[in-house]
């Protein structure tokens, strides 16, 4: 159950940074640091967030409180970085510190308790919030591409219109164990 559980949640995070890649893939340097007003926050100020956050977190994810000293998270709010390379280089150091945490993650490690901002978690728990908070954020991210492109957006699911073509598609396949997002990370690979 261990395994399944870790191996579910690492497909979940994989699929959502996969949203974030192909959101990217659609937008200008310019568009990445598009705001709707001076409120809201940019694609690129978004990210930054996510990598403070993740880095904060994932760093010695069982032996350390996941808010860490060194972690501004108000500066995660401003505009630091400046170009597309920037921006993809904070979202993969993010994503990847994420992973090696999870690697990290076993069956003599699975019942430590885990704490952020000394509130303590479970490793489910403490694994959980920070997925739907990435969700979350990712949501916002694909949500800003949408806004900026227009009808120039791809979608990166079921497009509109389209859900009795893809059901159809789906039912006429035998049933089968399999999880959600294999089809949507085929095309990472």
């Amino acid at each position: 159950m261990i395994e399944n559980y870790l191996q579910s949640v690492k497909k979940q995070f994989a699929y959502y940074r996969s949203l974030g890649d192909k959101t990217f893939a659609q937008l200008s340097e310019p568009e990445l640091f598009w705001e709707y007003s001076a409120d809201n926050n940019s694609v690129a100020i978004i990210v930054n967030h996510l990598s403070g956050n993740m880095l904060s977190r994932w760093t010695d994810f069982l032996t350390t409180d996941g808010e860490k000293e060194w972690r501004q998270r108000d500066e995660e709010f401003e505009d630091q970085i400046k170009t597309r390379e920037e921006l993809l280089d904070k979202w993969n150091k993010g994503w990847d510190c994420l992973f090696q945490a999870l690697d990290s993650v076993n069956i003599d490690n699975f019942n430590e308790v885990v704490y952020i901002r000394n509130m303590g978690h479970t490793v489910v728990e403490a694994i959980n919030r920070q997925l739907a908070h990435y969700a979350y954020h990712v949501g916002q991210i694909t949500y800003l591409g949408k806004m900026i492109k227009g009808e120039q957006w791809q979608s990166l699911s079921v497009p509109k219109g389209g859900s009795k073509t893809y059901n159809a598609t789906k039912f006429a396949q035998p049933k089968r164990r399999a999880h959600f997002t294999d089809e949507f990370l085929r095309d990472r690979e």
